[in-house]
Order: structure tokens, then sequence, then C-alpha cells
């Protein structure tokens, strides 16, 4: 079991820090396991966390460059992961279970979306209009919620925002996603642990397959075209939604 975990977190790492979608590889691994849907999640985003450390040590070198930008969307996020931990804590499994379909389901779109939404990078870039960033601010405060809540493909929804709304490069934008993910995922942690419960045995070998996969996903973005990928991605959003949605409904 040790050895599924450890490939399959390794699989998730990579996914995940590349377009944003660990869970798609993580969560139905854990779920076949036998771990209940809310352990699941939560054990996942242990996990998740071994990801965003690699990710970010691969990735100094792009978060250095957008130190203001970074911080400002972290803020947003964390503020939401919070609400979102309280609200999984406080929803009943049987609602979480049928709602994570649907979310999974929108995550694929927006990814397909971002596809055709490509802002050009511009040298002296336009100041957003107030209601612009209000909306842009409440979009990532709400991925912060999801985070929160449950996280799965979160990662690949908080990257369509960035790509549409932020001037900066598709390297810079991924390695804004993974570093405040990874914020996120340690803060929503910190309620997890006093609230439900975490296999923490199992997060050991999926954590060490996450950091490899994560520490190599940016250093695949530097060199491989990632947009056909990405797509790839986003139609496994979507039967990764259909067999969540065949669990929880059929």
């Amino acid at each position: 079991m040790a050895i599924i975990l450890l490939v399959s977190g390794a699989a998730a790492g990579l996914v995940s820090s590349i377009a944003g979608l660990a869970s798609l590889v993580s969560y139905p691994v854990l779920l076949m396991l036998g771990v209940p849907p809310i352990s699941a999640n939560t054990t996942n985003t242990a996990a998740l966390i071994f990801t965003g450390l690699g990710s970010s040590v691969s990735s100094v070198k792009e978060l250095n460059s957008s130190h203001r930008t970074l911080w400002q969307v972290a803020v947003y996020v964390l503020v939401g992961s919070v609400i979102g931990s309280v609200l999984l804590v406080v929803a009943p499994a049987k609602t979480f279970t049928r709602v994570v379909p649907f979310l999974v389901f929108g995550a694929g779109i927006l990814m397909l979306w971002s596809q055709f939404h490509q802002s050009k990078i511009l040298d002296t870039p336009k100041p957003a209009g107030r209601g612009v960033t209000f909306f842009k601010n409440l979009a990532i405060l709400l991925v912060g919620v999801y985070i929160g809540y449950f996280g799965a493909s979160a990662g690949m929804i908080l990257l369509s925002i960035l790509i549409v709304t932020l001037n900066k490069s598709f390297a810079v934008t991924n390695a804004i996603k993974n570093f405040t993910c990874l914020l996120a995922n340690g803060l929503s942690l910190l309620i997890y642990a006093f609230t439900t419960k975490i296999y923490w045995w199992m997060v050991v070998p999926m954590g060490i397959g996450m950091f490899i996969g994560g520490y190599i996903g940016p250093v695949v973005i530097r060199h491989v075209p990632v947009r056909p990928l990405r797509v790839i991605i986003a139609f496994s959003a979507f039967g990764l939604a259909g067999f969540l949605f065949y669990t929880a409904y059929l």
C-alpha cells in the first residue's frame, strides 16, 4: 500500500504543480483504499502540503519576482480557507459528497475557458478599476473557501482566475498559485488536526511522492508547452466529476 501511495503522490504532485489538480489522482486513491470521504479530504490536504513545498523550492526565481502580488493573493485565500475549514466541520458528510462533483466539474470548465482567454503581458499594465478589483478579490476569497472546504482542483480554479486577472507569465502565475495553496492547505490542516480524523500513516508516503512531483512540475513548465497538457487535465476533471457523481448519487 505504501508503494501505491508513493506513486500516486508523485503523479498527484506533478499534476498539481502544473495545473492544480492533484486530487484528480490522490483523492480517488484514498477512497479506493477505504478512507471515508471527509478523512480522505483531510488526509489529502495534509499530503498536499508536500506538493507546495516541492513546487515552491523549485520556483524560487518566479516567486522572488512577484512578492507584492503573491502576498495580496495569499491574504484573501487564507481568509477564505479559514471559512471553508469551519464549513467542512459543521456541514454533514452527506452534503460534502453531494456538492463535490459539481465543484470539480466547474473547475474543468474554468480551465478550458482560461485557454481561450489569454491576456497579453504588458510592460506597463493599466490599473484595474475598483469594480474589477473587487470581483477579482472576491473570486480569490471564494477559492480560499473552497480550499478549506474540499480543495480538489482548487489550484486549477485559482490558476484560471489568476491567468485572466494578472499581468504575469504562466510560470510566475503558476508559482503564485502553488505557494498560495501551500499556505492555505497548511492553515486548513491546523484546523483539521483538532476537529477531524487524519490518516497520518498515509500522509508520509503520499507526501514524499507529492514533494517529488511538486518539485518536477515547475521544471516541466519551463521546458514543455503546457497548454495541451492542461486541456487534457481539464477533461480528466470531467471524468473525476462523473465518478464522484456516480458514487454520491447512484
